[in-house]
């Protein structure tokens, strides 16, 4: 059964405190004194219905669908499934469930949503400040490593993909010293790296926007830099999507090229590798061929032109320090 804190935001009926003598005051949780409380509180309640529904094989996939679907009708979700007896070691079980079959390209549509759904339970948790750092402790996130690193690019793994890129991207957000060291431990660069390469662009979005949230730490830009291979991996993948931006969805395209400016804009930052960054970033990225995209994005906009100015300054430094001639970024 659930557990429901004390101080839920719901409210609780049963403990609201006795009136005073004289005219009985009303209970702030009635219907009729206060509409809004109590559709709350029966929000909450079959929240925690649908929480115990997980319990049983016979009602736990409609139970997983519902509160999926219902999941922003909850601010306390993350809290309710942490806190209910069992019900993680059930999300769990839903998840590896489908490790074999995902091995042997067997995933059936049907336990593809199951599992999806019990990914975007997991987001909640992650994504909820109560409950971030006991998800990250208990690293849990590794348990979705596993469908990042696939290969595969049919649509079942592209869902499987991309969900689980929506739980580490929550963590990410947040931008806590505590969890970017988590995710560099556990190796998340290589794994958006491969989303990167063999995703869609929505996944590409997700996986970029993640490696450019670490970035932006520095331990994060540090772990970049430590190893040339490491660097050169990074720097590799995103001129691959450059590249290829023509190819890529439109709807989600300027949010990916969004992140891609703003993990090279990171990368520039470091002096010792800038100069050798700008034989890296394909032309088309600096030569205002996509500035039409990213029109209705003015921090975007600044941010490339931020790049190029970091670009320009470590050539005229490399040209003052060496004799050769400027490179294609000085006009």
């Amino acid at each position: 059964m659930a557990y429901v804190p004390a101080e839920s935001p719901f409210g609780d009926p049963s403990s609201a405190g006795e009136a005073g003598s004289g005219a009985a005051a009303p209970t702030p949780f009635g219907p009729t004194h206060n509409p809004a409380s109590a559709a709350h509180h029966r929000s909450l309640s079959e929240i925690t219905r649908l929480i115990r529904g997980l319990d049983s094989e016979e009602t736990r996939e409609q139970s997983l669908d519902l509160l999926c679907k219902n999941r922003q009708a909850c601010d306390d979700l993350g809290i309710l499934l942490w806190n209910s007896f069992g019900t993680m070691k059930l999300l769990l079980q839903e998840i590896t469930s489908v490790y074999r079959p995902l091995l042997s390209n067997s995933l059936s549509d049907r336990a593809v949503t199951q599992v999806c759904n019990a990914i975007a339970l997991l987001q909640s948790v992650a994504s909820h400040p109560d409950t971030m750092m006991p998800f990250v402790k208990a690293y849990m996130p590794v348990y979705l490593y596993p469908f990042l690193n696939t290969m595969n690019c049919e649509r079942n793994y592209e869902c499987l993909r991309l969900t689980s890129l929506g739980v580490i991207g929550s963590l990410a957000k947040v931008g806590d010293a505590e969890v970017v060291d988590y995710l560099l431990s556990s190796q998340i660069f290589p794994s958006c790296l491969r989303c990167m390469e063999v995703g869609r662009t929505l996944s590409k979005t997700v996986a970029t926007f993640i490696i450019y949230r670490v970035l932006l730490n520095e331990k994060g830009l540090k772990y970049c830099f430590n190893l040339a291979d490491r660097y050169l991996s990074v720097s590799h993948a995103l001129a691959k999507m450059v590249e290829r931006l023509a190819e890529e969805e439109k709807e989600n395209l300027p949010r990916l090229l969004r992140n891609i400016i703003g993990c090279y804009l990171r990368l520039s930052e470091n002096q010792r590798t800038c100069q050798r960054l700008s034989t890296y970033i394909p032309s088309k990225l600096v030569d205002n061929t996509y500035t039409e995209i990213l029109r209705g994005d003015p921090e975007a906009l600044s941010n490339l032109q931020q790049l190029i100015c970091n670009l320009k300054t470590s050539q005229r430094s490399r040209t003052q320090s060496t004799g050769e001639s400027l490179g294609p970024f000085i006009r």
